[in-house]
């Protein structure tokens, strides 16, 4: 059986793909996935608050535990800043996540709930104490270091590839910087280092892309973060807006069969 590590393979990317509850995890294995992540936003939603709100520490850690009940896949856990500053605290997360069940984590380098990006070397600092605690664990455990203030406009690409580069030596095992710019962005990310690279499948820049132009980009795993989960909304907020505000109950005729579900989740 090929490990959550072994399916990290720049050039050879796998989807890595987000779900929310046990049954959407379900389905997504029946489907083909290999390994599921948890989202942050995405169990937001299940749990009626909006992204940015988030999830307290051991609401994600029973969240993921749920999944990795549910499909006996590897489960990586969307673990936003770690719920803390400091390294022992982003320490302690990787240990609780660890004893969880989780193959792994990805730890930002954001001051939520702000947009701020901690300072470089101090979010260098963290990713260290964080490998730490994951190497101390008695399996294997990957973890990935991200990133994110190219997504919220803290930093720039050259100040996230310098950042990447600092995870890396300090040992993360993964690297993700999601939402550069452009394509030839993350082709570059990919470039500048050795370790695999995760790429997020979000926002129409990317899900025009396909799995072989993200392999030659370099990409060694596309995670989906809570665009499946919005996709689903979509068509919750099209389905209602059309009953309640035209009468018109049309978009319900295009729904997938019960049937076709029950053999998903059997």
């Amino acid at each position: 059986m090929t490990t959550f590590r072994e399916m990290h393979k720049p050039g050879n990317p796998f989807i890595l793909a987000n779900a929310w509850d046990a049954g959407s995890a379900k389905i997504l294995k029946a489907l083909g996935a290999q390994a599921i992540a948890t989202s942050s936003a995405a169990h937001a939603f299940t749990l009626g608050r909006p992204d940015g709100l988030g999830v307290s520490r051991d609401e994600a850690l029973s969240h993921a535990i749920d999944l990795i009940a549910a499909t006996g896949l590897p489960v990586q856990g969307d673990f936003e800043n770690g719920w803390g500053d400091d390294p022992d605290t982003v320490a302690e997360t990787v240990t609780l996540a660890g004893k969880a069940g989780l193959a792994g984590i990805c730890i930002e380098d954001i001051k939520l709930p702000s947009p701020e990006a901690y300072d470089r070397m101090f979010a260098i600092e963290r990713i260290k104490a964080a490998v730490a605690a994951a190497r101390a664990l008695p399996h294997d455990f990957v973890l990935t270091a991200r990133a994110d203030g190219i997504m919220t406009g803290a930093y720039d690409i050259d100040e996230a590839i310098a950042r990447l580069q600092g995870f890396e030596a300090v040992g993360a095992d993964c690297l993700y910087a999601p939402l550069p710019k452009s394509t030839a962005d993350v082709a570059r990310i990919c470039a500048s280092v050795t370790a695999p690279v995760n790429v997020l499948v979000a926002g129409p820049i990317y899900a025009a892309e396909t799995m072989e132009s993200f392999a030659r980009m370099g990409a060694a795993r596309l995670s989906l973060g809570s665009a499946l989960a919005r996709a689903t909304h979509r068509t919750l907020h099209d389905a209602a807006t059309q009953m309640f505000a035209a009468g018109s109950f049309a978009n319900l005729g295009h729904s997938i069969s019960g049937d076709t579900i029950d053999a998903l989740l059997d």
